[in-house]
């Protein structure tokens, strides 16, 4: 890959790479602004803004979602009659969790063994250094060979749908004969992957209410109904004795054909702790690509400290169900809310609110595009040919873009391998992937650009 003068014009651009990376990561961007501060947010969105406009993008704009959050969006003309690129990425994060739990600061990247460590190195601020740098590389080099657009969500993490709605809205700003999307990862560093199918997802927001107050459990407990006990009785029922995710009417039994995901591997991705057993029925890979699961993420309760002897008289809960592709969104966010109904004990009152949601998404991996990736990949990682994986995680933004252009190539590449450890404490992004995938995504753009339509 070193005699390619793209690969070459990539790694000298690394150092620069890092203090830019740096810069990005220091934005407490998470898009809950009941937790972090707008202008956290606000300073990641102007900041690919100048760094847009710094590369000759034309048409910068930060927009206004109905969200309430920002996306950034910039145009680069290539040459007449070109075919047209839309690259995306996103700048808003996670919460950091329990900063506690982090051997360095989450917003403060950090090299160690050879990684960088930081919230939103991988997932997916490092996405957005991943364009800059093959820009950069291709303008050096005879300069980008196609019509780019490149879009930055602000909320991608919240599956709030801001830019879905904004670009149904506005169906012509993103536009494009090929989009790659870099929120996604290899299956394992140093394995050039693309993912061919995503989960989509739903949000529902439930809550169970039994009394008008809470009461004295020596005075009462026995015979008032728990709030809390109820709310666990119709979480667990929700899986089955394996595991496995049931909701009344959500088939579960579907399967995976390609690339796999030996046992032991999954074990030691996930970090499992000796003697757990993995759930759920089929291979790893069914379970985790092409079937629903579903998660409680969190439940509003008394904590345990400070905790008294109360029979409690309301609770609520966060529930995500991930869908695979195959199944509307829709629909499986009504069988949930009925399921949830449905097996709420002894008369308590529930109620479900649905908070956010996304379709799952499958691409044609027989097109043009994917040709090009391919080899792409093969000068950027010598002797690996490229790989087709699924992902059990999310992105709402993929079905809105395969509706509102049909005939466009959808790609997704990135840097959420499994060590990046996206979503948890110690996040951090391996600087050879940023490397190698940048040198792929530019040599993407050239091979594309050369493809006949």
């Amino acid at each position: 890959m070193s005699s390619n003068p793209v690969a070459v014009t990539v790694a000298s651009l690394m150092p620069r790479a890092k203090e830019e990376l740096a810069e990005l990561v220091a934005f407490r961007s998470v898009a809950d602004f009941d937790q972090f501060p707008r202008g956290e947010s606000e300073g990641a969105a102007r900041w690919i803004a100048d760094a847009l406009a710094a590369e000759g993008f034309q048409d910068v704009a930060l927009l206004d979602t109905p969200d309430g959050t920002q996306s950034v969006y910039g145009y680069l003309p290539g040459p007449e009659g070109a075919r047209t690129v839309l690259l995306y990425a996103h700048y808003d994060v996670q919460p950091p969790l329990d900063e506690a739990g982090w051997d360095t600061l989450p917003f403060e990247l950090t090299e160690r063994d050879g990684r960088w460590y930081g919230r939103g190195a991988a997932d997916c601020k490092g996405g957005v250094l991943m364009h800059l740098l093959a820009l950069r590389a291709l303008q050096a080099d005879g300069g980008v060979p196609v019509h780019v657009k490149v879009i930055a969500e602000g909320s991608e993490e919240q599956g709030t749908g801001g830019l879905e709605r904004y670009a149904e809205q506005h169906p012509e700003l993103l536009a494009a004969d090929a989009v790659v999307i870099g929120d996604s990862g290899n299956f394992r560093a140093g394995l050039p992957t693309v993912t061919s199918t995503l989960r989509g997802m739903t949000l529902v927001r439930l809550r169970v209410d039994t009394l008008e107050g809470n009461l004295h459990s020596g005075q009462f407990g026995g015979a008032a109904p728990d709030a809390l006990a109820a709310l666990v009785r119709v979480l667990d029922s929700l899986r089955a004795e394996d595991g496995s995710t049931t909701v009344d009417g959500l088939t579960g039994d579907s399967t995976w054909d390609g690339l796999q995901y030996d046992d032991e591997q999954f074990r030691k991705d996930a970090k499992v702790l000796d003697g757990v057993d993995l759930i759920g029925s089929g291979t790893v890979a069914d379970r985790i690509w092409a079937r629903p699961a579903v998660t409680v993420l969190g439940i509003d309760c008394p904590p345990v400290v400070g905790a008294t002897p109360s029979v409690q008289a309301s609770a609520r809960a966060l529930i995500s169900l991930r869908v695979p592709p195959g199944v509307d969104a829709v629909e499986a966010t009504k069988l949930l809310q009925a399921h949830l109904e449905a097996h709420t004990p002894w008369g308590a009152r529930v109620s479900t609110e649905q908070i956010g949601q996304g379709q799952a998404f499958r691409a044609d991996t027989t097109s043009p595009a994917y040709r090009a990736m391919a080899d792409a990949m093969a000068v950027a990682y010598p002797g690996q040919e490229m790989s087709y994986a699924g992902q059990g995680g999310s992105i709402p933004l993929c079905s809105t873009l395969a509706a509102l252009y049909p005939r466009a190539e959808i790609l997704l590449i990135g840097l959420s391998e499994p060590e990046a450890q996206i979503h948890a404490v110690n996040e951090s992004v391996s600087p050879d992937e940023l490397e190698r995938l940048s040198v792929t995504e530019a040599l993407f753009l050239r091979n594309y650009a050369a493809t006949v339509g």
